[in-house]
């Protein structure tokens, strides 16, 4: 239809105002068809189309809307009113489906997501591919997309926008305004036949991802066990059974009778840790911050940093090849149960397993960025001791880089050089220690340091047991310390016992019997207190990790121990 009268200049004339009024006219009944075919139990607001508002305010008051065309205009080539309930004419350019494109799409891009800040994006696409261009061949084909998106102009002539800046421009709008899929792919096909030919606009949303997330975050989806016996990879990667309790890897549906075509009975997500530790390195001010702790760390003396630590120094000295390379990563591995649903209901629980760097300043160390998810074990009961069935990709990994190393880009040096990593130590509550440890951590004897020297005393009317004679672990000048009535009735004059090395713990277990799967889970044996070795052993240095008291001083800090001996107190 012809609407010229939108652009001829003068909006008093009666052919504009009565445009106008066709307009909102139009706008109203499709907020309300959108009401009733969406089922909602209130109008959303209507997009604005004035030149200030562009699509991306919305109004309650359609008098409001019409005030702002009236003054202001309408937003430049908005001559179909798509936003307002009308459809696009059919296009010449095929797209592809959005469904299609949605299945194939490799980043796991969200569209409710933030929007970017299009310069700081783009300069950290330029600086990555300043780091790594010519350093991973088997992605060069990528980086020379983007580098080519980052100079190609938008349209011949533009120079504000770059095909990649544009992008993320318009892709910002739809992060922010909840556009779909398609109603994104129409939009670019429309904005593809109104720019001067030549453009180099996308046309379809899976290309648009595609180009601004090209290194998209990898995962690996490993079929397991039902009952936790293996991971069907490496040797059991073609099996249709598992090998221990014969259970089938997959849920019979229908009539269906394609194996290929059945669902996996149960998936772990698996999220290497090498890519994303090269991607650190490759861009300069990541690179920097990883080698904080040698250039840049204040030493004084104090513990400030894990780097100041006894466990930090000791592997210094008996690991002195890793400790020459500043740029050798140094992890923490964290693990525990969560209700994805946010309910008290003890019948879901998925264990995601983190890893978070040391490297870097204490005030980053615990930040998001810097929290790598390595493992997603799935619902819905935990999986116990047979963890460590879920754990190989991640020790294989580590152990891979202990043994030999990765072969990584530094852009803050401009050189290669092979990085190793370890896991320095755990961040873990004290049932997961169970687990991964297969101590056992409750009865008369859950510390793994004290064990015979464990002193419990029974809150009779709370049911529950509580360890006076943690009282050892403070300084021997503390109040609490002669505390009798509030206590046991005694003074506590005791010391803490010495924290056990690597080499004594293993020494404990490593004639134990290890057999994974609920199906073959032993009858635990009265006095047994270690269950299994677990597979943290395959790592040539997990022996010489020191092992804390549950209370240790030289790890708790002062005060919360005070707090949690207070805790007792109260309880009592």
């Amino acid at each position: 239809m012809d609407r010229r009268w939108m652009y001829s200049g003068s909006r008093t004339t009666p052919e504009y105002l009565a445009g106008v009024k066709e307009f909102c006219r139009i706008a109203v009944q499709h907020q309300w068809s959108t009401l009733v075919e969406q089922r909602l139990t209130k109008a959303r607001p209507i997009f604005c189309s004035c030149r200030d508002c562009n699509n991306v305010k919305r109004w309650k008051d359609i008098k409001k809307i019409e005030d702002h065309l009236i003054i202001r205009g309408f937003m430049p080539n908005y001559s179909i009113w798509y936003w307002h309930g009308e459809k696009f004419p059919p296009a010449d350019n095929s797209s592809i489906n959005d469904n299609e494109a949605d299945e194939r799409e490799p980043n796991g891009f969200d569209d409710n997501e933030v929007g970017f800040n299009d310069d700081v994006e783009e300069d950290r696409i330029e600086e990555m591919i300043d780091g790594l261009g010519d350093h991973v061949n088997e992605d060069s084909h990528i980086y020379e997309n983007v580098s080519k998106a980052v100079e190609t102009p938008l349209y011949p002539g533009c120079s504000k926008y770059s095909k990649l800046s544009g992008i993320l421009t318009l892709y910002n709008l739809k992060a922010k305004s909840g556009w779909t899929n398609t109603s994104f792919t129409l939009l670019l096909e429309t904005l593809s036949d109104m720019f001067p030919e030549g453009n180099d606009i996308l046309k379809s949303t899976y290309y648009a991802k595609k180009l601004m997330c090209p290194l998209g975050l990898e995962y690996t989806k490993i079929h397991a066990c039902p009952n936790d016996c293996v991971l069907y990879r490496k040797e059991n990667a073609k099996l249709d059974a598992c090998p221990k309790c014969g259970v089938s890897r997959y849920k019979r549906e229908g009539l269906n009778k394609d194996p290929l075509k059945w669902p996996p009975a149960k998936v772990v997500w698996y999220l290497p840790i090498i890519p994303r530790l090269k991607r650190l390195f490759s861009i300069k001010d990541e690179a920097k911050k990883l080698v904080w702790h040698e250039n840049e760390r204040k030493k004084d003396g104090l513990i400030r940093h894990p780097a100041d630590s006894l466990q930090w120094k000791h592997i210094d000295k008996t690991f002195l090849e890793f400790e020459k390379e500043p740029r050798n990563i140094r992890l923490a591995l964290s693990t525990d149960g969560m209700n994805p649903f946010s309910t008290l209901s003890s019948q879901h629980s998925t264990w995601p397993v983190l890893l978070s760097i040391y490297n870097i300043p204490p005030w980053l160390c615990m930040k998001r960025k810097y929290i790598m998810l390595s493992l997603l074990i799935p619902c819905p009961k935990q999986p116990g001791h047979e963890i460590d069935v879920y754990l190989e990709p991640l020790i294989d990994d580590l152990k891979l880089l202990w043994d030999e190393g990765v072969v990584t880009f530094d852009a803050l040096s401009g050189t290669n050089f092979r990085l190793r990593a370890m896991v320095f130590c755990t961040i873990i509550d004290f049932p997961a220690y169970g687990n991964l440890s297969r101590y056992k951590v409750r009865g008369q004897k859950p510390c793994p340091i004290c064990e015979d020297d464990m002193q419990i005393t029974r809150l009779k009317h709370w049911g529950k047991n509580v360890y006076m004679h943690t009282r050892r672990s403070l300084r021997r000048n503390h109040p609490y310390r002669k505390m009798r009535q509030q206590f046991d009735g005694h003074v506590e004059r005791g010391v803490s016992r010495e924290p056990l090395t690597g080499i004594e713990v293993y020494e404990k277990i490593k004639n134990v019997k290890t057999i994974f799967g609920k199906m073959h889970r032993e009858i635990s044996k009265k006095g047994v207190l270690w269950k299994k070795v677990s597979k943290s052993w395959d790592l040539p240095y997990w022996k010489h990790l020191s092992v804390r008291h549950c209370l240790d001083v030289m790890h708790i800090e002062k005060n919360v121990c005070e707090a949690l001996i207070g805790t007792f107190l109260n309880i009592k």
